[in-house]
């Protein structure tokens, strides 16, 4: 018997396949079976690291306000600025509170005095 090649769906399937491991080496570049596993890998991967990134610059954030917070006397820890943002309905995001932090501390200042001033 001859031997069948399959059709143009299997290796449309396949030549996508390829074109996701472009930048493998070794047999994960070249054999198929190889090729469509370590794309699965790579694809759970990349899920699993999204929500890992946002975890690590949640954490990045936290410890640029916190040091910022300690190093400019501003309050005593990072938690009791959150808190008395809290208290006094100021909620500002973490992302946008580090950026002050770093870029521009006096702005993180007059913040706080803001939050010692409202009763």
């Amino acid at each position: 018997m001859t031997r069948v090649l399959r059709g143009y769906i299997a290796w449309r399937l396949r030549t996508k396949m390829r074109s996701f491991a472009s930048n493998f080496g070794g047999a994960h570049l070249r054999l198929n079976r190889m090729i469509t596993q370590q794309v699965r890998r790579v694809f759970v991967s990349s899920h699993q690291d999204r929500g890992r990134q946002k975890r690590d610059f949640r954490r990045l954030w936290i410890t640029r306000i916190n040091a910022a917070t300690r190093v400019y006397n501003i309050f005593d820890s990072y938690s009791k600025l959150i808190h008395n943002l809290y208290k006094k309905e100021l909620i500002l995001i973490r992302k946008m509170l580090a950026q002050v932090a770093v870029s521009n501390p006096n702005n993180l200042y007059t913040i706080s005095n803001k939050i010692k001033t409202i009763n």
